[in-house]
C-alpha cells in the first residue's frame, strides 16, 4: 500500500495543462450563455405577466363600466315605467275617445284619392280593431305601396294592442296561407310591409327601441306562429324550395317581435343563402345576428357563383377589404358569357337559343352597371364598356324583330308567265292572298298531291307570288329549315320564298318573334 501524504508536507506544485485551461474556458462559456438564457427568460415571463396584468386591468375596468351602464339603464327603466304606464293610460283614453266617435260618423271612409283620405280608413279599421278590414285594404292597393308605408304606422298606435292587430290582419296567409284557391296571389309584400310597420308603433315613448311594448301573451303567441311556420317547411319543399317571400315575411316576424333564437342560426343561415338575392337580405342577416358568420356564407356564395349577391353583402358588415367588389363583379360577367355560350350550344333552345342567350347576358349587365352606380364604382370599373355591349346586344335584339324586306303593294307576275293575282287580292274573301296570319299547315307533305296548275275559282299564284303575303305570326311546330321540299315539278325557281324570311339567304325568319 502507498503512504497517504500528509497535507501539511510541501509538494511539489504541478502545472495546469493547455488540455484543463480549453475545460474550464469552455464550462465558464457554457455558464455565462445559461445565465444569459435565464436572464431573457425572466425577464420574458415578467413582460409577460405585465401585459397580461394591465389586459386584466382594462377588462376588470370595462366590467365595471358596463355593469355601471346596465345599472343606470336598469335604473332608467325602472323609473321609466311610471311614466310610460300614464302615457299608455291617456293614450287609452284618447283612443277610446276617437272608437266612439268614429263609431258614430255615419262616413268613417272618405275618399282615398289622396294621403289624407287613406290614412282615415286606416285609423278608421284601427281604432275599430277590424284587422280583417284593415288587412283587405292594405293587401288591395299594392299600387300604392309607397304611401301606405308612409301612413300605416301613424294608423296602427291608433290599436288598443297593435301588435295582437297585427298577427291577427296577417294570420290568413302567415304562417300559413290558408286561402285555398286564391294562394296564386303573393301577398308576401303586405305582410312584410305591416310588419315593419308595427316597429315604430310598439316602441317605448321614453327609452326608445330598448324596450318594446309587447305584451308576454301576444309574444308568446308569436313563439308559436315561429313554430308552425318552421313546421311546414317540408310542405313547402324544404329549405332550398321555400319561396323567398315567405323568408321575408319570416324573419320580419322574428325580429319585429324580438324572438330571434340564437340556437336557431344555422337554420337562419342557410334560409338566407337560398334567398340572397333579394335586396332586404343582407340587412335582415345582420339584424338575426349572422354578423359573425358573414365571411363564411360569403365565401359561399361566391363559391356558388352569386358573385353578384356577395358584393351587397360585403358592403353591408365592411368586408369590402377582404372581398374586393370589382374582381367578384368581373368574375360574374364571365359567368354570365358562358352561360351565354352554353344556351347557344343546347340543342333543345333551337329556333331561340339567340334570344336567350342575348337576354341572359343582358340581364347580368344591367345588374352590374346598377351595382356600380349604387356603390360608385366608376373609377376601378368603367361602365362605358358595359353600356356599349349592352347597345350593341339590343340592337341585335331589333335587327332581329324585324321582318324581312318585302315589296309593297307591287304585284309581281311568275317568271313562267303565270297568271298575275287580282289587285284587290287583300280585301277579298276569296283570294289567295290574306290580310290574316297563315295556318301551320301552309307547309305541306311530300307526299300531298299536287293541286291543277290552275283553278277557275281561286286563281292560284305561282311561288314567286308569295311575296305579297303577310308572313305567318304562328311558330311552326319544328324548324322551318329542316321542313322537306315541297314534292312536284314547277317551272322557274320554285324554291325562293322570300315571304318565309329568306331561309335560302340566311335571313332571320320575320315571325321568329313569336318565341318570346
Amino acid at each position: 500500500m502507498g503512504s497517504i501524504p500528509d497535507p501539511g508536507e510541501l509538494t511539489e506544485l504541478t502545472h495546469p495543462s493547455f488540455d484543463e485551461f480549453q475545460h474550464q474556458t469552455s464550462l465558464m462559456t457554457g455558464c455565462t450563455l445559461m445565465w444569459k438564457e435565464l436572464s431573457d427568460h425572466i425577464s420574458s415571463l415578467e413582460a409577460n405577466l405585465i401585459r397580461q396584468s394591465e389586459a386584466l386591468k382594462r377588462k376588470i375596468e370595462a366590467l365595471d363600466s358596463e355593469t355601471k351602464t346596465s345599472l343606470d339603464s336598469l335604473k332608467k327603466r325602472e323609473l321609466s315605467i311610471d311614466d310610460s304606464v300614464k302615457i299608455a293610460v291617456n293614450r287609452v283614453e284618447l283612443l277610446k275617445k276617437d272608437a266612439l266617435k268614429t263609431l258614430n260618423d255615419d262616413n268613417p271612409d272618405g275618399e282615398v284619392d289622396n294621403g289624407d283620405g287613406l290614412l282615415q280608413i286606416l285609423k278608421s279599421t284601427c281604432l275599430r280593431m277590424e284587422a280583417k278590414e284593415f288587412w283587405n285594404f292594405v293587401s288591395g292597393r299594392k299600387k300604392d305601396i309607397e304611401l301606405l308605408r308612409e301612413k300605416i304606422p301613424e294608423a296602427l298606435s291608433e290599436c288598443i294592442d297593435p301588435a295582437k292587430f297585427v298577427m291577427e290582419a296577417i294570420s290568413e296567409v302567415f304562417p300559413v296561407d290558408e286561402r285555398g284557391n286564391e294562394r296564386g296571389n303573393d301577398l308576401g309584400w303586405a305582410c312584410v310591409l305591416v310588419l315593419e310597420s308595427l316597429i315604430p308603433a310598439v316602441v317605448d315613448p321614453v327609452i326608445g327601441k330598448s324596450r318594446m311594448l309587447i305584451t308576454p301573451s301576444v309574444k308568446k303567441k308569436a313563439k308559436e306562429i315561429a313554430e308552425t311556420w318552421k313546421r311546414s317547411l317540408e310542405e313547402r319543399g324544404g329549405i332550398d324550395n321555400v319561396k323567398t317571400p315567405d323568408v321575408h315575411t319570416f324573419f320580419q316576424h322574428l325580429i319585429t317581435f324580438g324572438i330571434v333564437n340564437e340556437e336557431e342560426l344555422e337554420l337562419y343561415r342557410k334560409l338566407v343563402i337560398g334567398s340572397a338575392w333579394r335586396k332586404q337580405m343582407p340587412k335582415l342577416a345582420v339584424s338575426l345576428g349572422l354578423g359573425d358568420k358573414m365571411p363564411d356564407m360569403i365565401e359561399e356564395l361566391i363559391s356558388k357563383g352569386q358573385q353578384l349577391d356577395a358584393v351587397h353583402f360585403t358592403y353591408e358588415v365592411g368586408l369590402v377589404d377582404r372581398f374586393p367588389p370589382v374582381p367578384l363583379l368581373k368574375a360574374f360577367l364571365k359567368d354570365a358569357k358562358k352561360a351565354a355560350s352554353s344556351i347557344l350550344e343546347d340543342p333543345n333552345n333551337a329556333g331561340r337559343a339567340v334570344q336567350l342567350a342575348a337576354r341572359k347576358e343582358q340581364s347580368a349587365l344591367r345588374a352590374v352597371m346598377k351595382c356600380i352606380e349604387e356603390y360608385k364604382l366608376e373609377a376601378e370599373l368603367p361602365p362605358e364598356n358595359l353600356k356599349k355591349r349592352l347597345e350593341q346586344l339590343e340592337k341585335t335584339k331589333t335587327e332581329k324583330r324585324k321582318p324581312s324586306a318585302v315589296p309593297a303593294n307591287k304585284r309581281t307576275r311568275a317568271s313562267n308567265g303565270g297568271p298575275m293575282p287580282p289587285a284587290k287580292a287583300g280585301r277579298s274573301t276569296n283570294a289567295y292572298v290574306s290580310s290574316f296570319a297563315a295556318p301551320p299547315s301552309i307547309v305541306r307533305s311530300p307526299s300531298h298531291p299536287q293541286y291543277p296548275a290552275a283553278v277557275p275559282a281561286y286563281p292560284s299564284p305561282p311561288p314567286a307570288i308569295y311575296g305579297t303575303q303577310t308572313p305567318p305570326t304562328c311558330p311552326y311546330m319544328y324548324s322551318p329549315e329542316a321542313a322537306p321540299h315541297l314534292a312536284g315539278s314547277y317551272p322557274g325557281a320554285p324554291m325562293n320564298y322570300p315571304a318565309y324570311g329568306g331561309y335560302g339567304n340566311g335571313i332571320a325568319p320575320a315571325y321568329q318573334q313569336a318565341y318570346y
